[in-house]
């Protein structure tokens, strides 16, 4: 998996969930998306990339989603 494409999907669900008015829906609503529409490994892959490269790149909504997923 090409980690730089899986920031960049995580970080567009990002902005897309961003917009609701209230930030823990939009951080859930992050992590169900991720958690119902990539496969296992994709998720692993962004999971693993930040255990190892930290989360700089990831929008902070994604970054506090990421948590639900794990």
């Amino acid at each position: 998996m090409n980690a730089a494409n899986l920031i960049k999907m995580a970080n567009q669900i990002g902005a897309f969930f961003a917009a609701m008015p209230d930030g823990q829906q939009a951080i859930a609503g992050v992590a169900e998306h991720i958690r119902r529409h990539w496969e296992p490994r994709m998720q692993t892959a962004l999971i693993n990339h930040v255990a190892e490269n930290g989360d700089q790149a990831l929008l902070p909504i994604v970054r506090s989603a990421l948590a639900h997923i794990r």
